[in-house]
C-alpha cells in the first residue's frame, strides 16, 4: 500500500533581480488564468472548437524581506520591475519572470526593511528539476 506524505513543500522563496536574491518572502499565492474563447458555427447547438488564449499569472507575496546586499544597494522595492519570483522546492524550481508589481502594503519598523504584502504579475511561468 503505497504511503501519502503531502505535497512537496516550498522551502526557499525569494526575488531575483539580474541574477542576485534582493528579497526573500515568507509565503505567496499563486493564480494561474487563461483567456481562451469558444469557435461557434452557424446551425450547431454547440461550439465546433475552443482557441487557446495567454496565460495570466497573479500572486500574492507575504512578508517580504530585503537581503543585506539589496539594502545596502539601496533597494526600492517601488521601483523593481522586470524581476522573477523563484520558488524553491524539494524537487524542482518554479520560475515566475518577467514580474512587475501592481500593489504594495507596507508596514515597517525602524531598521527593517518590509513590505508586507505585494500584488505581482508575471509574464512566463516554468519549472526546472532541482
Amino acid at each position: 500500500m503505497m504511503e501519502v506524505t503531502g505535497f512537496p513543500t516550498s522551502c526557499d522563496i525569494y526575488l531575483e533581480l539580474e541574477g542576485r536574491k534582493v528579497a526573500v518572502v515568507q509565503s505567496y499565492a499563486a493564480k494561474a488564468t487563461k483567456s481562451s474563447q469558444v469557435v461557434e458555427a452557424f446551425g450547431e447547438r454547440e461550439p465546433v472548437a475552443t482557441i487557446n488564449g495567454q496565460n495570466k499569472y497573479v500572486l500574492e507575496l507575504t512578508r517580504l524581506y530585503a537581503t543585506d546586499d539589496a539594502i545596502s544597494d539601496g533597494i526600492d522595492f517601488f521601483a523593481l520591475e522586470n524581476f522573477s519570483l523563484v520558488i524553491c522546492k524539494p524537487d524542482r524550481k518554479v520560475i515566475y519572470s518577467g514580474c512587475q508589481w501592481s500593489a504594495i502594503q507596507e508596514e515597517g519598523k525602524v531598521g527593517s526593511m518590509v513590505a508586507e504584502k505585494v500584488t505581482v504579475f508575471a509574464t512566463s511561468r516554468i519549472e526546472v528539476a532541482a
